[in-house]
């Protein structure tokens, strides 16, 4: 659609630094699509619905004509050099600004140089467990551990944008302080640093204390309907929570963020199965994109053509004017993310 405003990237994880060979680019393809271990034999993870858009969208922005073969535009990568193919593509995607998942150390690249290379701003989201996590690999005590980790988490609100959690069930009240600290020296008494946080009292505690600073806070969760008491006990706290399902429960994240005021819904890089489901002003697009740049290239294309069929149906329909349609695409590919995450135009990246 012309005269639409670059897209906000509301999640993703930032791309990886250095050159990719076949080997190492197809596994971070394999990542993408959802499988493991090796393609078939005789066949490629280009072979794929993801596969086929990056032959078809990301060979222009390198200088080569749409659907050559992988290892001609592998090769042309090569030569372009990571560092530059990497700028070409991520100014390339149509996405203005982008909101990285931070936390846990990562090879890949920070909201501040994604900026710089995708000449677009660039915000940090900062996921709750690993932050606990890295708090409990230098505490000596229960005390410690809970005094550094609310030092840590309000240290963060000072710069994040967001938090985030992967939290799968949440009830409707906090844990209270005795649950607490019973459920921190189960999970200091029995872990070795560098372990994951897998004490689900903390991950609730941590959750509530995320939502008291006032921050948006995204809940990644396969499906969202265990949170529904969570999502209720929320209502008027002053926290936006936006909801990241996986497939295939989109349809019952819209339906949530539809019943409460405070509740916004991921739609991923296909928005069809969300669009019925809640008002427009309650759904954002994200691209999930990690590793590949030409993950946000795709993941761009997907949802800008999913909302033009989308729209152009209405519109052929008598159901909304073409100005409806690009209004209601403006509103889900970054007006409601401007809105739920505060930003503006021209801001500059978190200090990472």
């Amino acid at each position: 659609m012309d005269g639409l405003p670059p897209l906000v990237d509301h999640y993703s994880h930032g791309t990886v630094h250095g050159e990719l060979g076949l080997g190492s680019f197809e596994a971070h393809l394999a990542t993408a699509v959802g499988a493991q271990g090796p393609a078939p034999a005789g066949t490629s993870y280009f072979d794929t619905r993801t596969g086929l858009a990056i032959r078809r969208w990301c060979p222009p922005l390198l200088g080569l004509e749409p659907h050559c073969p992988p290892v001609r535009y592998l090769a042309r990568r090569r030569e372009v050099g990571a560092f530059h193919a990497g700028r070409l593509l991520l100014r390339g995607a149509g996405i203005g600004t982008f909101l990285l998942e931070a936390g846990a150390p990562s090879e890949l690249t920070s909201a501040a140089e994604l900026s710089a290379a995708a000449e677009a701003g660039a915000h940090e989201v900062v996921r709750l467990e690993p932050l606990a996590e890295q708090v409990a690999d230098t505490s000596g005590s229960v005390d410690s551990f809970i005094g550094y980790t609310a030092e840590a988490l309000y240290a963060a609100a000072q710069h994040a944008t967001a938090f985030a959690s992967g939290a799968t069930y949440c009830e409707g009240r906090a844990p209270d302080g005795g649950e607490v600290r019973r459920a921190a020296d189960r999970w200091l008494r029995g872990r070795r640093p560098g372990d994951r946080l897998a004490e689900p009292a903390l991950v609730r505690h941590l959750l509530w204390s995320a939502v008291a600073t006032g921050l948006p806070v995204q809940l990644h969760c396969p499906d969202p309907q265990p949170l529904a008491g969570f999502l209720r006990a929320t209502a008027g706290l002053g926290s936006d929570l936006v909801l990241l399902p996986e497939v295939p429960h989109h349809r019952r994240a819209a339906q949530l963020a539809a019943v409460h005021p405070h509740v916004y819904a991921d739609t991923g890089p296909h928005p069809e199965e969300a669009l019925g489901q809640a008002p427009f002003g309650k759904l954002l697009f994200s691209s999930g994109a990690r590793g590949l740049p030409e993950l946000y290239v795709t993941g761009a294309r997907f949802f800008l053509r999913a909302m033009e069929r989308v729209v152009g149906e209405w519109t052929a329909e008598g159901l909304c004017a073409a100005s409806d349609g690009r209004r209601i695409t403006e509103m889900v590919g970054s007006g409601t993310a401007r809105r739920v995450y505060r930003l503006r135009a021209g801001d500059p990246p978190d200090s990472c």
